[in-house]
């Protein structure tokens, strides 16, 4: 019923000029849309990612949006250098190494923006 219909990811913020400068200036997503409801909106590989002012932020303590990625330890390089921080994991079953897991058929790492949302790069592990 919906495999065909477009994903917007919403993604709470507590300030949307700072979370704005984040995606745009560290992340590198182009400028998109402010809408009358207040939401902005970028178009990311297809999907919509849509910042939505929030007085309280987020409250998850999940990944909310996960970048799929060709070569991670690349794309990892060119954000750091941009300013991002990536968090470093060490549980059982979950443990990272230059701020990359393996978790099965993927590697992933992630970082926090400026409004707490988890995010996530994940590069898929070619078949050999």
């Amino acid at each position: 019923m919906l495999a065909d219909s477009p994903v917007t990811t919403m993604l709470p913020v507590k300030d949307l000029q700072r979370a704005r400068d984040f995606y745009e200036g560290k992340l590198g997503l182009r400028p998109g849309e402010l809408r009358p409801d207040g939401k902005f909106t970028y178009v990311c590989g297809g999907s919509t990612l849509a910042l939505f002012p929030k007085e309280g932020g987020t409250k998850a303590d999940h990944t909310a949006v996960s970048f799929r990625v060709g070569d991670i330890a690349g794309t990892i390089a060119e954000l750091e250098r941009a300013g991002v921080v990536f968090e470093d994991y060490d549980f059982p079953g979950l443990k990272t190494v230059g701020h990359v897991c393996v978790l099965g058929a993927e590697k992933a790492a992630w970082f926090v923006d400026t409004e707490g949302n988890i995010l996530c790069l994940h590069e898929e592990l070619s078949e050999a």
